[in-house]
């Protein structure tokens, strides 16, 4: 009996504004056999955002009851709201031999390393923080005050960034998607 692949865990973390985001998606396009993991948030859909595909949005109480029900791979409350990662889809594409990628926060990141020790990190940031703030203003979704409550966390993510095992640099994204690309090439 032929025996199956268990597929890998990545993730992907770093400051809001980073380009995680982009990052996933254009890793979907040169990896089809990806799974990008959809995470549970309490916050309201962003302009762009669909329902079920960028997020689940579930309420408060929902959230919670994820988190009592043990549902939940990893998660975190900050900004307000709470994250995290549903764990059946997680494991059911491992299982299937998937290779599947968590774009989480750093705490998170953390939880998940904890239980998957193979999990693979990747620490996202930008050249610069003004960089940084470049593309939250860019966004228009958010006030300054909060765009300055990101930038203040961009610094506490910025110090765990040496527990990851890669640090890639989002200064020009076809290089940073590259980069990480070749990285779990070599690692298969």
């Amino acid at each position: 009996m032929e025996q199956t692949k268990k597929g890998r865990l990545i993730i992907i973390s770093g400051p809001s504004g980073a380009g995680k985001g982009t990052i996933c998606a254009e890793l979907l396009k040169h990896m089809p056999d990806l799974v990008i993991s959809c995470s549970v948030t309490t916050r309201a859909p962003r302009p762009n955002e669909r329902k079920d595909r960028s997020y689940f949005f579930v309420s408060t109480e929902t959230f919670l009851e994820m988190v009592r029900n043990n549902e939940l791979l990893e998660y975190d409350q900050h900004f307000e709201h709470y994250y995290g990662t549903p764990k059946k889809f997680v494991v059911d594409m491992l299982n299937f031999g998937k290779d599947v990628v968590l774009e989480i926060d750093v705490k998170g990141a953390f939880q998940v390393k904890q239980n998957y020790k193979d999990s693979i990190l990747f620490f996202i940031e930008a050249p610069s923080e003004q960089a940084l703030y470049e593309r939250l203003i860019k966004r228009g979704t958010e006030s300054e005050d909060k765009i300055q409550i990101r930038i203040a966390r961009n610094k506490l993510e910025l110090a765990q960034r040496h527990k990851y095992d890669y640090c890639i640099v989002n200064d020009e994204l076809d290089r940073a998607v590259n980069e990480i690309i070749t990285i779990l090439n070599e690692r298969r």
